[in-house]
């Protein structure tokens, strides 16, 4: 259990600091971290069990209970009951005392709370300086003239010059070419990052193809890296320079070494997972979970037929399948892949080169058919996928690696009670709340040893297209880096 503990002589007599502070909402008017605050439930917030859910200006997402409050002692203490920040037990107690001529108050604030293995110093750090210490410097500031100041801005450089690799217009892997950028200081809610490696993603070569409008060339393309803090703006809390941190960010931009962009879409990377796991993995792994768990709630004893087992989602995929008790089919393009996606979870596997494998499914099921089929392979899976599933069964397109599934006919639809999903991760990752819980549901699994990455493929930035390329035909099994 950590300890943190900070006092400061405010220029106010006691009964004026407490009259703010024992509103248990007030913080909304004077501490330079908080952007929003409301009290649940409509209930006073002097009222001994009120919940004050907030947000801070890097996107947290905090909930508070006031658990004791006296007017006679001038004392308060709270605790927290969910936050996107990792701080478990946290309980806080704010003490008052009379300085001896009257006229100035002696505010102790501290806290004991747990956090994260390796990262202790961090957030003792981060609660001692950017919660407490700035707010004594937030309550004198409204006191004085009754505006809340500006956070604290760390000091930044300049703007640098980076390397990306950028893609100048839609088409082949010829179209992307590694240049120098100019990378920008980090602005209000915003983090600059050296990226040590970043995660290739199908999603890049939809992008590079046009297939999906989500950059206007000339423009650098890809979706997740991990790497260190270089610098950050001003509101910026949960992160300082030398923190490792990843995302998986639906604004591309992640094939470059330096990158600046919003505080609220990193993650914090737990101490035993290093920059290239967490490129691996945060995508994929997110996708993986939002799959399982957000579009089709998988539940033991379900059977699931997972299309590219041995890829770098399907393989994440088939593990976390296997451990929520399901019986996986896998469907793979050669026997080496096949050897893979066995030892990643599958119990049935299907080599189908050529995407034929429906009746194997029906083999497999004793003619049921599959519960629920994960797809990113699309147009060329469609027709057999239909058959493939049972009566009743979810498919779940989730990607388009051979081209846009085309849409089921309504009445083939109902002739089975189908459910069709087309998901979009970043629906799902856009509430910073919700982009912190699956991203440590993703990092638990794989530090407890649940989800195994295999990276067997290796490039430096410079040479991303060859990376391209070889994802594209097919010759790559497990997750696929860049090293910046």
């Amino acid at each position: 259990m950590q300890r943190v503990m900070r006092s400061a002589i405010i220029d106010a007599p006691i009964e004026r600091v407490w009259e703010v502070l024992r509103d248990f909402n007030s913080h909304n008017a004077w501490h330079p971290a908080v952007a929003d605050s409301h009290i649940e439930n409509g209930e006073r917030p002097d009222q001994v069990g009120c919940v004050r859910n907030f947000h801070l200006r890097d996107g947290a997402h905090i909930r508070e209970q006031l658990l004791a409050l006296s007017d006679e002692s001038f004392v308060s203490t709270y605790c927290i009951l969910d936050a996107t920040v990792p701080l478990q037990r946290y309980v806080a107690t704010v003490t008052l005392k009379r300085v001896t001529d009257g006229n100035r108050t002696f505010w102790h604030w501290q806290s004991s709370f747990e956090t994260l293995p390796g990262r202790e110093r961090e957030f003792a750090d981060m609660v001692g300086r950017g919660v407490y210490e700035a707010g004594f410097e937030g309550l004198r500031r409204y006191l004085k003239d009754g505006r809340r100041p500006q956070a604290a801005r760390p000091s930044t450089a300049g703007e640098m010059t980076g390397q990306a690799v950028v893609l100048k217009a839609f088409g082949g892997t010829d179209r992307l070419v590694f240049e120098s950028i100019a990378v920008p200081a980090p602005g209000p809610g915003e983090v600059r990052l050296r990226q040590q490696a970043i995660g290739v993603n199908f999603i890049d070569i939809y992008i590079r193809r046009g297939d999906y409008a989500m950059v206007t060339p000339p423009a650098a393309i890809g979706m997740e890296a991990g790497g260190t803090v270089i610098d950050v703006g001003p509101d910026v809390h949960r992160f300082l320079p030398g923190d490792l941190v990843a995302y998986a960010y639906a604004v591309p931009g992640a094939y470059a070494t330096l990158r600046t962009l919003p505080a609220d879409q990193l993650v914090p990377v737990p101490a035993g997972i290093d920059a290239e796991t967490a490129a691996a993995v945060l995508f994929k792994g997110m996708t993986a979970e939002y799959l399982l768990h957000r579009i089709h709630p998988l539940r033991a004893g379900e059977t699931v037929l997972v299309h590219a087992a041995a890829g770098g989602v399907g393989s994440l995929l088939c593990q976390w399948a296997k451990h929520i008790g399901a019986t996986v089919i896998g469907t793979v393009g050669s026997a080496e892949k096949a050897r893979l996606a066995r030892e990643r979870g599958c119990d049935h596997l299907i080599v189908a080169p050529s995407h034929c494998f429906a009746e194997a499914v029906r083999v497999a099921t004793q003619g049921r058919g599959v519960d629920v089929i994960y797809d990113g392979i699309g147009q060329a899976a469609a027709a057999e996928n239909y058959e493939a599933l049972a009566v009743t069964g979810h498919w779940v397109c989730y990607g388009q690696a051979t081209g846009p599934a085309p849409p089921l006919d309504p009445h083939r639809q109902a002739a089975k009670s189908l459910r069709v999903s087309r998901p979009v991760l970043f629906h799902y990752t856009s509430a910073p709340r919700q982009l912190a819980e699956m991203a440590t549901h993703v990092f638990s699994m794989v530090e407890r040893g649940l989800l195994r990455l295999s990276i067997r493929h290796r490039w430096p930035l410079s040479a991303a297209a060859a990376a391209h390329d070889a994802l594209e035909a097919r010759r790559t099994v497990g997750q696929v880096v860049l090293l910046a």
